[in-house]
């Protein structure tokens, strides 16, 4: 079976039907918002869990969803009109898409287009559900380098704007991207994407008539395809079903500058996390909010509080980020502290610095049977306790994963706290191998600087650790990995046992 759920087919899982609401972009109205807080009341138990593709996921769901109810998504533009396709994985795009203030191109278009092109061809349903398309338009909140098989910056060459080419060949979890030296126009990526997809169908090896796609035990990634290809074979397969070349550009080679993606912010830390807290649109007088929402979780009645907020004061659009958070743009400037009010009456947060705004977490072994350790009740515990014991100045990224899977974030972390089980005089013990900072190739989750340590003990050794490092860094703007770094890992298990 797929490790992917949708709408159309049932996904079980530890905790029941789970499913998952592709949007594409991340971006939502409060209508819709809505519409899933009735879903998730009245199917599941009252909560979703927003994703790293910027997807809504309904869990814990006691039955199959009615035909009705899928009418109505279908109605109102949130489930596909081609169930056949509805496996495949969500659009990203940047969640400041059209309103960020440095982006070279408002990908939004392009996202409408290409779900257009995919939900009006059943002939896609094959493809692999994990095979996966990102825009980046080049703007303060990059998405350019999440995990997916195709991706398509933006980049400015002599004043004009080109989408460059990124295929993942599957060879490093952190740098998966080749870039191929081909240059896009906007109005080319759709149609280079759908013949990328055709030449990735053409060697599936999959017998369509046997199968059920979205239901298939295994079949082969694009990565797969690609590496068994060759790039240069691939892509002259793909060149056979377009009526005009592919635009080769080498930047090694040209005299010509090419404007990359824009990236830095005040040289900090903070540039990682521009999708949190207040900042201003491109739109003269207007901004949006990041809304810190903890380890992605969301109630019902928080989501229509936040519907509420959206429609009152902005312009009812609510945007889903693949960093488990959401945004609400288009705020005029005086609404601003009212808003940060009501998010903080709904227990919810919309500061970088808040211990919530950077904690990851998965499904956890509620949820799912992979999974060793309670990962988002053991980080929502962790976050309490550290709430009034350490003050942040900057956003400390803290991911809970309970295997070695690692589905919640599929990058790097300050701190990586990898679950599982031990047994102590008859009992099975939860616990963690915590990693911290960059590693070699080989180290997925970071250096491994505890072996073990149990979650009752977690707590005060994530505080001992976070205060240290606010005492000991040289520059209050060097962050904890950069921190971490700087030591072999015997000096900084002397340094944190202190």
């Amino acid at each position: 079976m797929s490790g992917c759920p949708g709408l159309f087919y049932q996904t079980s899982a530890r905790d029941g039907i789970l499913s998952r609401i592709r949007v594409p972009g991340g971006i939502l109205t409060s209508q819709q918002f809505r519409v899933i807080a009735d879903l998730a009341d009245e199917l599941g138990t009252g909560y979703t869990n927003i994703t790293n593709r910027a997807n809504l996921q309904i869990r814990a769901i006691r039955t199959e969803i009615p035909a009705k109810f899928l009418r109505v998504l279908q109605d109102i533009g949130i489930a596909s009109a081609v169930p056949e396709v509805d496996h495949l994985r969500n659009i990203m795009g940047s969640p400041t898409s059209g309103i960020d203030l440095y982006e070279l191109i408002d990908t939004r278009p392009l996202i409408s287009k290409l779900d257009h092109y995919i939900t009006t061809h059943p002939e896609l349903a094959p493809l692999s559900p994990k095979f996966s398309v990102a825009f980046d338009g080049g703007g303060s909140v990059s998405i350019g380098e999440r995990s997916n098989d195709i991706a398509l910056t933006a980049v400015m060459v002599d004043n004009n704007v080109y989408f460059r080419l990124k295929l993942n060949l599957g060879t490093s979890l952190f740098e998966p991207f080749i870039d191929t030296d081909i240059l896009l126009k906007p109005e080319e990526c759709v149609e280079v994407v759908g013949a990328l997809a055709q030449v990735y169908l053409q060697h599936l090896t999959l017998e369509i008539g046997n199968t059920i796609p979205h239901r298939k035990s295994r079949q082969p990634r694009f990565w797969e395809i690609l590496n068994n290809l060759g790039i240069e074979r691939f892509l002259q397969k793909v060149e056979r079903h377009l009526p005009y070349p592919l635009r080769r550009f080498s930047v090694k080679s040209s005299h010509t500058q090419i404007k990359e993606e824009y990236r830095d912010i005040g040289c900090n830390v903070y540039s990682k996390y521009q999708h949190i807290g207040v900042h201003p649109q491109r739109h003269k007088g207007l901004s949006y909010i990041g809304v810190v929402v903890p380890v992605g979780r969301l109630n019902t009645l928080q989501i229509r509080g936040l519907a509420d907020i959206a429609e009152t004061y902005a312009n009812a659009t609510l945007r889903l980020t693949p960093w488990q958070n959401l945004l609400i743009s288009d705020i005029p400037q005086q609404w601003i502290p009212k808003i940060q009010s009501k998010i903080e009456n709904l227990g919810l947060h919309w500061s970088a610095t808040n211990i919530r705004s950077a904690l990851v977490a998965c499904a956890g072994n509620t949820g799912c049977a992979s999974s060793a350790t309670d990962t988002k009740n053991h980080a929502l515990a962790l976050a309490q306790y550290l709430d009034d014991r350490v003050i942040l100045d900057q956003p400390i990224n803290i991911h809970f994963t309970g295997c070695e899977k690692s589905c919640a974030q599929h990058s790097r972390s300050d701190i990586a706290l990898v679950g599982f089980n031990i047994e102590d005089k008859g009992e099975v013990v939860e616990g963690y191998k915590v990693c911290v900072g960059d590693g070699d190739s080989h180290e997925k989750f970071g250096r491994e600087l505890y072996g073990w340590v149990s979650f009752t003990e977690l707590p005060s050794l994530l505080e001992r650790m976070l205060q240290i490092y606010m005492a000991e860094r040289d520059a209050s703007n060097t962050s904890f990995g950069e921190f971490v770094n700087q030591y072999v890992i015997a000096d900084l298990q002397r340094l944190f046992d202190k």
